[in-house]
């Protein structure tokens, strides 16, 4: 029997505000544990929350960005459970009018061919707890608050996703509209985008879904891949030998590939959700809601497309450059400082894509200059230096930041301009080649290459090529 994979994704992100959802508290990542704390956010009794207007505003944008439906009337609710890194014991939350609704994300179907979209149940506003800390020398558990309070958004898609490949190009496809909306950094590895990730399997054909578990806090690509196939796979060997799949919720283990039973799955009842009373509803005007849709920024596919009619970019060159907004915001620097496109995005695909895995450097961790990549391609297309100094000037300027021009004149890399220097040079060369030159009168072209690069060498790649084979070539007759 075949079986088919049925997935669906809560994805949560923390939001860019300066601070806290119901308080003031900063929500600054690291931190010396326990510092970005208050009475509030640390669950103290007697305290009352205040809600962020960033949160609303954010939550909106990205419901917008995401084809949803914005709850106008929508309010908060408590989400009761006892874990040692919620002080309060309940965690606010919406379960019965979340600020969004109804919305869709377009990825490629990768069992069918085209495209398809996951439909997206709900978008809520929630406040994220704290972390612990598991000290195996000591045998104890710490608790660090700091991320208490910090403002989330709960991404709830419907198991419209068939495999591992389309969880991860749904996510990307999250993190680069949520960049581009300036609502979240999405840095995985700071735990700002992290997914949970429910899985089933059914027969194929079949138009009953299997029974399904829920990893949580995955929050790496590759993790999310691995734990779809892994569990999957999982669930189907139970099946064919003959047991039954539990609801429960697992902890995914990368690094041994595999997860663990950590507790039966809870359902909305379990929690005991009810309405939380220290918070009004919110009501949100028709103006409020198109004031947001009309400033939101231009949108990963719109750029995309952009680009490919604009500029003439290949569409996997485009799709590239727009899978980060620090891609898109470098190159569009870079077209503005040398007005050619497809030398921006070329050397953005090449050069810089190399840097940063030589360098294991994430693109929201570049530092340099924007203007400085625009810089080098200019130099290089003005005949100041060759493209092999325009790598030892790019790998500068990413890794210390230097000013392109001014880099070129300590290293003294500029080109040279004068022709009589350079013709003197491959003089000598001719002269000290006189093998090469007679197989070259032969018609042995490989020769001439050979003389080519004898002279680059000599002029340490400090002259036009152009220039030089113009000139070997007279001086061969």
């Amino acid at each position: 029997m075949e079986f088919q994979t049925v997935c669906g994704l809560e994805v949560h992100t923390e939001l860019s505000t300066k601070t806290k959802i119901f308080c003031n508290c900063t929500t600054e990542f690291g931190g010396e544990p326990n510092t970005h704390v208050c009475e509030i956010c640390s669950g103290m009794p007697g305290t009352l929350p205040v809600v962020n207007k960033k949160v609303v505003e954010y939550a909106v944008r990205t419901g917008l960005a995401l084809n949803c439906e914005i709850t106008q009337y929508n309010k908060f609710d408590r989400k009761n459970y006892f874990y040692p890194d919620l002080p309060k014991a309940y965690q606010i939350s919406q379960l019965y009018l979340p600020i969004c609704r109804n919305g869709w994300v377009e990825i490629n179907d990768s069992i069918n061919g085209g495209k398809k979209k996951v439909r997206i149940h709900e978008i809520h506003m929630e406040e994220d707890a704290g972390k612990l800390v598991h000290d195996e020398w000591t045998d104890s558990t710490l608790v660090n608050y700091n991320r208490c309070g910090v403002p989330l958004l709960e991404i709830v898609s419907e198991p419209d996703i068939a495999s591992a490949d389309e969880a991860v190009e749904y996510v990307e496809k999250l993190r680069a509209i949520l960049q581009f909306c300036g609502v979240s950094d999405c840095k995985m590895q700071e735990g700002s985008l992290r997914a949970d990730v429910n899985v089933s399997v059914m027969p194929k054909g079949s138009d009953k879904f299997g029974t399904r578990t829920e990893m949580k806090n995955i929050n790496s690509f590759r993790a999310i891949h691995n734990a779809v196939e892994a569990e999957a796979r999982r669930q189907i060997e139970l099946i064919e030998d003959g047991e039954k799949v539990v609801q429960q919720t697992r902890r995914w283990d990368d690094s041994k590939g595999t997860s663990y039973s950590m507790r039966s799955k809870e359902d909305a009842q379990d929690y005991k959700y009810f309405p939380e009373p220290d918070l009004p509803p919110i009501e949100l005007s028709d103006e409020y809601v198109q004031h947001i849709k009309d400033t939101l920024p231009e949108l990963p596919e719109a750029k995309k497309a952009r680009y490919i009619s604009e500029y003439s970019l290949t569409e996997y060159d485009a799709d590239m450059i727009c899978s980060t907004v620090q891609f898109a915001s470098l190159f569009e620097k870079t077209v503005e400082i040398t007005n050619n496109p497809k030398d921006s995005a070329h050397f953005i695909m090449g050069d810089i894509m190399k840097l940063l895995n030589d360098t294991q450097t994430l693109p929201e961790n570049m530092s340099f200059r924007q203007e400085s990549l625009g810089e080098v391609i200019n130099l290089v297309n003005n005949n100041k230096i060759s493209r092999d100094s325009a790598k030892k000037v790019l790998k500068a300027v990413f890794n210390d930041n230097v000013i392109p021009e001014d880099y070129v004149k300590e290293n003294n890399m500029q080109m040279m301009s004068d022709t009589s220097a350079i013709k003197g040079v491959i003089e000598e060369i001719i002269a000290a080649n006189p093998k090469a030159v007679d197989e070259y009168k032969q018609g042995k072209e490989k020769s001439f290459n050979f003389l080519i690069g004898q002279s680059m060498r000599a002029l340490k790649g400090k002259a036009p090529a152009a220039e030089v084979t113009k000139l070997l070539k007279e001086l061969l007759g």
